[in-house]
């Protein structure tokens, strides 16, 4: 037993070593890495050990995107106060702790993600498996939401509701990217914005509640 918890530790360890590497590396020269084998070779490992554990530096990029949301997710769930959040405030919770997350890696993510006009249109390949975790989460709270009727549920409207609250978190990344603003102020009214504006649209209105009045009087008349 002891063997095989020693063997799972030390291929988490070459794992966060090779994943520490890389992000150390383009830190350090503000690119990737040229190849898999000089790569390798600088860990002091060979290429095909490093295969073992990812098939590309698109793989490593992916991990650290899941580690991110992992490690959010940890952190808010860690806390009492959080199950008693509405929607919107857990939403609130998750992008406010997301950004001390990125805080933490900013130099890595400016190197990769800085300046480069493509992010905005194109979802990078290794973050795909962010925003499905993602998703998955959103789809949580919407439900929370839905039941407490603190969003709204509508025809064909309802099952975009997670795209809509991707867009936002996507968009929240880009303008942290180029936030120059003390303690990233501005970020954080941006989150504050763009979650009340988006609660708000996905809450029942005025024009909900004049439906439902008039179907109520359609079906009573």
């Amino acid at each position: 037993m002891e063997k095989t918890t020693a063997k799972k530790t030390t291929k988490i360890d070459i794992k966060s070593k090779i994943v520490s590497g890389y992000v150390n590396h383009v830190l350090e020269h503000g690119h990737e890495p040229v190849s898999v084998f000089k790569f390798a070779k600088d860990l002091k490992m060979k290429e095909e050990d490093f295969y073992n554990y990812f098939t590309s530096f698109d793989s490593i990029k992916t991990a650290v995107w899941s580690q991110l949301f992992e490690a959010t997710v940890e952190s808010i769930e860690s806390q009492e106060v959080y199950r008693e959040y509405s929607a919107r405030e857990k939403l609130l919770s998750f992008l406010f702790t997301w950004i001390e997350e990125l805080k933490k890696n900013r130099s890595y993510l400016l190197s990769l993600y800085g300046n480069k006009k493509d992010v905005k249109s194109l979802l990078p390949t290794e973050v795909k498996i962010f925003k499905s975790k993602f998703k998955d989460f959103a789809n949580e709270i919407i439900l929370e939401g839905k039941e407490t009727e603190e969003i709204a549920s509508r025809p064909i409207l309802s099952d975009r509701y997670d795209d809509a609250l991707w867009f936002q978190v996507w968009f929240v990344f880009q303008f942290w990217l180029n936030d120059t603003s003390p303690a990233f102020e501005k970020t954080d009214a941006a989150i504050e914005k763009s979650v009340n504006l988006a609660f708000d649209l996905m809450g029942k209105s005025a024009l909900d509640t004049f439906i439902d009045f008039a179907k109520f009087m359609y079906q009573n008349k």
